[in-house]
């Protein structure tokens, strides 16, 4: 990740926003590098995809790959203005995009519940703009969903995690929640991004159980990826 850059904490206008280019930026992989499936599909008849962001999304996206029912990930940027965008034009919060994560996953093996319940509980969904020692527009946690059956599941996790986090003493929910339609074009980060912690193991991560749990959907603990603790959400 760039440190130290990025730092806005508004979000960027339309008008003021960096205005990207027309083609795709090359060099995205065809196939994911640890599921062996296509990045960009096409994907098994019925696979459905949900957009998440929960800070940098080398350890967002290996959150997702691991659990099961899942196809593919893929790291990007969404919810912003700039067409396709750099990772460097990103950083510097002049984008209005947010580093997120396309998770495409079979709803028969698993559902939006147990896919969100892994985004509540490995990030800190209280500090806008911000995860950690991560701070920008660009790591704002978000849900932008593409199903009735997602948003409902959004709203309902969100809910339920909130009054966890209230009987635990601390604070509300930040995360952007809206209509993937809305939150505008998944923008595919650069090639190296994809996959990030799978090639380099030691990298990076501000991802891990955040100590709070969400009482909506069935995760079993040992089929969540084994991570570092991070702080819990503060008040």
């Amino acid at each position: 990740m760039i440190f130290g850059t990025g730092r806005r904490t508004t979000m960027v206008s339309p008008e003021q926003a960096l205005p990207g280019r027309e083609d795709p930026l090359p060099g995205v992989p065809e196939v994911h590098e640890v599921l062996g499936t296509p990045m960009r599909g096409p994907w098994p008849e019925g696979t459905e995809v949900l957009y998440v962001a929960m800070g940098c999304f080398w350890g967002t996206e290996r959150i997702f790959w691991q659990l099961p029912g899942v196809v593919t990930t893929a790291a990007g940027y969404m919810g912003g203005f700039t067409k396709n965008p750099t990772y460097e034009e990103t950083c510097t919060g002049r984008t209005g995009h947010t580093e997120a994560v396309l998770v495409a996953y079979d709803p028969s093996r698993t559902s939006p519940e147990q896919l969100l319940k892994a985004f509540w509980e490995n990030h800190d969904p209280t500090t806008a703009n911000q995860q950690g020692n991560d701070i920008g527009t660009q790591y704002r946690s978000a849900i932008y969903w593409t199903t009735p059956e997602q948003e409902s599941a959004a709203l309902a996790t969100r809910d339920a995690f909130q009054k966890v986090l209230q009987d635990n003493g601390f604070g509300e929910i930040t995360t952007e929640m809206r209509p993937a339609s809305e939150a505008g074009e998944f923008y595919y980060a650069e090639g190296y991004h994809q996959q990030y912690l799978h090639k380099n193991p030691g990298g990076y991560c501000n991802h891990g159980p955040n100590g709070m749990t969400c009482p909506v959907g069935v995760v079993k603990q040992d089929q969540l990826p084994s991570q570092q603790s991070v702080h819990p959400p503060r008040g």
